[in-house]
């Protein structure tokens, strides 16, 4: 590209970007006979141990509808539990049973292979500039949510 991109440029490199990862990884995991979803929280509780589905949904941006779905699905399929939180008793903890576990070990271990592969278009130089300014943008972008929200907070008390 010989001029420099506009931010709506930006904007759809990045949707366009998203969408065909997304895809990649919706099929991955679906090899493995997992939605996005059931994936997503079985990753979060991999890595941060036992949570309430509260905690999980904030760390996997899922809607309390699908969230709900998703942990019935992973419960049917034996992959987590629903334990008494020893906090708050009106709250449930979910935790990773054994076959959830080894589960979530194989197909992080398949896709993090995936994932790779996917982004060895790029050098590490370019791996380490993607990362830095993609942070740099979404935790800009989230500040600017947070004001305005805090704002109409304000004006609507």
């Amino acid at each position: 590209m010989s001029k420099k991109p506009n931010a709506g440029q930006l904007w759809v490199v990045l949707a366009r970007c998203h969408k065909s990862l997304s895809l990649l990884v919706e099929r991955s995991v679906a090899n493995a006979g997992l939605g996005l979803s059931d994936f997503m929280i079985l990753e979060a509780l991999l890595n941060k141990g036992p949570l309430t589905i509260g905690e999980i949904q904030v760390k996997v941006l899922l809607a309390s509808g699908s969230m709900t779905a998703a942990v019935d699905r992973l419960e049917r399929k034996g992959c987590i539990v629903r334990k008494a939180d020893a906090h708050d008793r009106r709250a449930r903890v979910l935790e990773l049973t054994r076959e959830g576990r080894k589960l979530i070990k194989k197909v992080s271990a398949d896709h993090l292979a995936e994932l790779q592969t996917w982004v060895s278009v790029l050098n590490e130089k370019e791996m380490e500039q993607a990362y830095a300014v993609l942070k740099k943008l979404g935790l800009h972008a989230t500040a600017i949510h947070e004001a305005e929200r805090n704002a109409s907070a304000k004006t609507a008390s």
